[in-house]
């Protein structure tokens, strides 16, 4: 509408994943019932939503990476609550966004990269998951990739739908973490382990690799390699 709101682009959501198969009221308000309000109210006043949503509503035994069209098969609570998220969202607001991502990381906040490093430091051995496959993503750039989706609608046209984005490449924790290290010269001996070592609450997708062509030829997206931009949030992050 004139002079209104054009875009609402919702980051909030309940991450907690392993917290979420305890919580599980409290986690499908925040990530299924709020995501419908903000449909409706979108929807009512004339406006788009971009919402962000996740690797986890894959059950994880693919060998490819995820397209856009596959079926989702979430296997935790904080899985289940986002698949619903995106499927009430269509619904209530057809004009919308949903990108999902994966292994967010950035200079900001709680997060895997800061927690490595920290823990790299306090100790001299570190056991990390190492059969666990997918891609970490600066935070920094699915922000300009929802910049440019933004102006890419305001020049040419909103291409409703769901989307995949992530930074390129493909990981275990594991080597994730020996390339924080690397990176910060930090000395820590660190051995792989296997997902059943570490047993979680919540299960987690053995390999969620997610397929980025859609979000790249639709908007014309150039998608850095995870190593490089791990590489540049390091550099911003104090030594």
């Amino acid at each position: 509408k004139e002079n209104g709101v054009k875009y609402i682009i919702n980051c909030a959501a309940y991450t907690a994943v392993d917290r979420a198969e305890d919580d599980v009221d409290l986690c499908y308000k925040i990530n299924r019932d709020a995501v419908k309000n903000l449909g409706e109210a979108a929807n009512a006043n004339g406006a788009k939503v971009i919402h962000i949503s996740t690797d986890y509503v894959f059950d994880g035994t693919n060998s490819r990476p995820y397209t856009e069209d596959e079926a989702v098969c979430p296997q935790s609570v904080y899985g289940k609550s986002k698949a619903e998220g995106e499927a009430i969202l269509m619904e209530s607001c057809p004009e919308s966004i949903i990108i999902r991502t994966a292994w967010l990381y950035s200079i900001y906040g709680n997060n895997f990269v800061k927690t490595m490093m920290r823990l790299g430091r306090e100790k001299d051995s570190l056991n990390v998951v190492g059969d666990q496959t997918g891609t970490p993503t600066n935070a920094r750039d699915l922000a300009q990739a929802i910049v440019a989706i933004i102006d890419f609608s305001e020049r040419i046209e909103f291409k409703a739908g769901i989307y995949h984005f992530s930074n390129e490449g493909v990981t275990t924790w594991y080597s994730f973490t020996k390339e924080i290290h690397r990176l910060k010269d930090i000395q820590c001996d660190v051995q792989p382990i296997t997902t059943e070592e570490y047993p979680t609450k919540a299960k987690r997708p053995q390999y969620s690799v997610l397929n980025k062509l859609k979000i790249k030829d639709t908007f014309n997206l150039t998608i850095l390699p995870w190593e490089t931009s791990l590489k540049e949030c390091l550099l911003e992050i104090e030594a």
